[in-house]
């Protein structure tokens, strides 16, 4: 968060003349006050106070920065006054303070009073600068010189400068999903493209697997009339404090944008009271499950890029090793193998630590993230209090179940911690984030998990044993039913569920290639196909703008973005998604039938050089999408 985000027009006051320290500070909370900061102006002033007691908050040069962080700060902000005069503020080196920044954090904010102190202190190491802040005499000039130095300390922070603010914007929105491939951009044109129907204007930010595009201004936030946040993990709402806010699923972006626009122009979206930290949700709204959900996404689209690179360039490396195939240096015999191979290993290694850090760090922000990837490690790991007695004992890694549970009950700790150490002196401030939260969550999470690795580590080897050893019509109908997931809500939870079983299979298929997972991507890979396939052979059956849209399915489909169904879908869901489905299933059933495995847990058509079976895979996947066809064509009525 910059500056100019947390100092507004109010809460500055130029050339002020206070009397003492005390004036001064009065003079700094009277603004916090005035501009609605504070609840509660005695219990902030007595925070401030209390800080001063333990040291002055004037560091030298002319520069004083007292700070506070209090349960009545209603936001993060800063109040700012210059003495040209000067005066006497108990500063180190016995010299009169002329300029005044005074920071307010609410309780509970994290680190971002520290975050604001560091801007501050860098900023303000510049004498020029302070100097030109103290001879101003306007307000507005104030700011702007804040603004330009802080371009010039923080650049990769500024927003750019050729951003302006769209004229019109009525609704903001900011698109995300766990993956960031597809909801994510389908959500946001869904919603810009019925906001130009309805002529209100409409801009959406998409925080997709490539980070953050189109991304909202300070000004297009201040005059807008709503923000909406279509996301299915968490995002960062500080900067949308006091705006109307509506928080959706991303599947509500697609399916129904004029809702949502309807609700923000017409008012009856809550305003959202940001309480400090990095995107605390208000969790009242959200039903336990929806929760669980969004924090388990959080960890799985994080850990992807470790599945997929490390799943395909491991894949590579037995590849490029053919010649050693049956022997024991398979993978490695050569330097180049060896290189991919080892590469790969490594990426693969972290999938469960990074899956639980990321899964604690979306339930407790940053103190999470230790936690979870020290659980999700020793998960990994199998440690336990037996071996660590007697390393003869033989330890079985707990996985992925094992990295879940590191995840929600690290996380599920920290806050708790979090909560609790809210009742310590604001002295101990200091201490949090450096020596309790590590130690404290380290100690119980270390300890919980070398408890319950044992237990676990049986689960988890059961649930392998059982997918390696899985054969005939049992792997026939796993692979139909976690297809035919796929296609029935295509994105949506059920989707997830079939996915994320899949991408957990990976690590405990022998060799790391999992059928599971190859029969979970034939499931995703066939609606769209069958649809581009329908919309040639029974034309009748679609819109002029259905079949004009028809062909772009193909290239959603070989690269694995099930989403591409969804307009069709949407507009008959009654015969498309059974379509799909029957032809998912039978996509994914033949794919068992066929022996066909994957070592990546998305690639579509660009990872078939690395798969078991590539040919049996393809003809798996074709013969499921032209089942699908023919179910839409028999499905769906004739378009007069």
């Amino acid at each position: 968060m910059r500056i100019t985000d947390l100092l507004r027009t109010e809460t500055i006051q130029l050339h002020a003349n206070p009397s003492d320290k005390s004036a001064a500070i009065d003079l700094l909370v009277d603004l916090h006050e005035k501009a609605g900061n504070i609840s509660d102006k005695e219990a902030y002033k007595k925070e401030i106070w209390a800080r001063e007691e333990l040291d002055s908050t004037a560091v030298g040069d002319g520069v004083a920065v007292p700070h506070a962080r209090c349960a009545a700060v209603k936001r993060a902000s800063l109040a700012a006054i210059t003495v040209p005069n000067g005066l006497d503020y108990d500063s180190p080196d016995g010299e009169p303070s002329k300029l005044f920044f005074m920071i307010a954090a609410p309780e509970g904010g994290g680190d971002i009073h520290m975050d604001m102190l560091a801007h501050l202190m860098v900023m303000l190491m510049d004498e020029e600068f302070c100097q030109k802040l103290l001879d101003t005499r306007d307000v507005k000039t104030f700011l702007e010189l804040i603004d330009a130095q802080e371009r010039a300390k923080y650049p990769d922070e500024a927003p750019a400068l050729a951003e302006q603010p769209q004229a019109g914007l009525r609704v903001l929105a900011i698109t995300a999903c766990p993956t960031g491939i597809a909801h994510t951009y389908m959500a946001a044109e869904a919603l810009e493209k019925k906001g130009r129907e309805l002529n209100i204007g409409v801009k959406a930010e998409t925080q997709g697997s490539g980070g953050a595009k189109n991304i909202l201004t300070r000004e297009e936030i201040a005059a807008c009339d709503g923000i909406i946040i279509a996301a299915d993990k968490n995002v960062d709402l500080a900067r949308f404090d006091g705006k109307p806010l509506l928080r959706v699923p991303v599947s509500d972006g697609i399916n129904k944008p004029e809702e949502l626009i309807q609700k923000i122009v017409s008012g009856q979206a809550p305003i959202y009271h940001h309480q400090g930290g990095a995107a605390e949700e208000d969790t009242g709204s959200e039903s336990l499950g929806r929760r669980l959900y969004k924090h388990l996404m959080n960890g799985v689209s994080h850990m992807l890029p470790f599945v997929i690179g490390g799943g395909i360039i491991m894949a590579l490396s037995f590849l490029l090793d053919g010649g050693a195939a049956g022997t024991a240096a398979f993978g490695s015999s050569t330097p180049l193998a060896a290189f991919f191979n080892k590469a790969g290993n490594l990426a693969f290694s972290f999938m469960v630590p990074i899956l639980s850090a990321f899964i604690a760090q979306s339930i407790a922000d940053r103190p999470g993230l230790m936690v979870g990837f020290v659980g999700g490690s020793l998960a990994a790991s199998g440690a336990t209090f037996a071996y660590f007695a007697d390393p003869t004992v033989p330890i079985i890694p707990a996985g992925f179940l094992g990295g879940l549970l590191a995840g929600f009950v690290g996380g599920g700790f920290m806050k708790w911690l979090r909560k609790g150490c809210d009742r310590l002196p604001q002295s101990l401030e200091g201490l949090k984030p450096i020596l309790i939260y590590p130690v404290v969550g380290l100690v119980f999470t270390g300890a919980f998990m070398c408890l319950v690795n044992p237990f676990v580590g049986m689960l988890n080897n059961a649930l392998t044993n059982g997918l390696n050893s899985m054969a005939g019509s049992s792997a026939v109908i796993l692979g139909a039913l976690v297809a035919g997931m796929q296609a029935t809500d295509m994105g949506g939870p059920i989707n997830k569920a079939a996915y994320v079983f899949g991408t957990a299979s990976i690590a405990m298929a022998a060799g790391g290639f999992s059928p599971v997972m190859a029969a979970v991507m034939a499931g995703g890979m066939v609606p769209p196909i069958s649809i581009a396939l329908a919309t040639i052979f029974f034309k009748n059956r679609f819109t002029e703008e259905e079949r004009k849209s028809g062909p772009v399915n193909f290239i959603m489909g070989l690269s694995f973005i099930t989403e591409g169904a969804i307009p069709y879908a949407a507009s008959d869901p009654i015969h498309v998604i059974p379509s799909c489905i029957v032809g998912s299933a039978v996509a994914g059933a033949l794919s068992m039938a066929f022996g066909c495995a994957s070592p990546a847990p998305h690639g579509g058509l660009f990872v078939f050089p690395v798969m078991q079976n590539p040919l049996g895979y393809a003809a798996a996947i074709a013969m499921g999408s032209v089942a699908g066809m023919f179910m839409l064509g028999l499905l769906k009525k004739k378009k007069v």
